[in-house]
């Protein structure tokens, strides 16, 4: 999936890391983004995680945009080939995603809600994502919270070599049952 896609006042383009790379760098070093795990990465260690993932075949990354300004990123991975290789076993149709929202001065009620619902729409845009998969760190609360608002069910505990993760996975049913959202 490499086109832009457009979900209401939502849209995702694919990243790019020379244009992007400062807000990038301000994003993910933020402290909002403390399980994003780069808070002391500098701009050169930013720009080449993300053109590691921009050169690899199963891992993409894409800005997202509110009315047409930056506002949060989102990355989409094969979880056979990235992440979760031999830590689960990957049904046919499984996509792994990302997603971090922009820091914001004053934040917006429901903001990140919308966000990760407009994630999983451009994810389920594609005909053959039938479940999508996370892995958030296991302290992250408030991601668990939001992954169980669009549909998410955890599946339990999982050692990875930077985090403990709750792994979680989502289909289309359930995308659908808990936010109303056509896929």
């Amino acid at each position: 999936m490499t086109a832009a896609f457009v979900h209401g006042e939502y849209s995702l383009r694919p990243l790019d890391v020379e244009a992007d790379i400062g807000l990038l760098h301000r994003w993910v070093t933020h402290p909002k983004a403390v399980y994003w795990m780069m808070q002391d990465a500098d701009v050169a260690d930013v720009a080449a995680e993300y053109r590691r993932i921009a050169a690899h075949p199963h891992h993409e990354a894409y800005l997202g945009l509110y009315r047409g300004e930056p506002a949060f990123l989102a990355e989409r991975y094969d979880p056979r080939h990235v992440e979760l290789v031999g830590l689960y076993e990957p049904e046919d149709g499984d996509i792994g995603m990302h997603f971090l929202t922009a820091p914001a001065g004053t934040p917006v009620h429901g903001f990140t809600r919308a966000v990760i619902t407009t994630v999983m729409a451009w994810l389920f845009a594609d005909p053959a994502v039938r479940r999508v998969v996370v892995e958030p760190d296991i302290r992250n609360t408030a991601v668990h919270a939001l992954n169980a608002a669009v549909g998410f069910t955890a599946v339990g505990p999982i050692t990875k070599p930077e985090k403990t993760a709750l792994l979680s996975v989502c289909t289309r049913a359930q995308f659908l049952a808990a936010t109303g959202v056509p896929t």
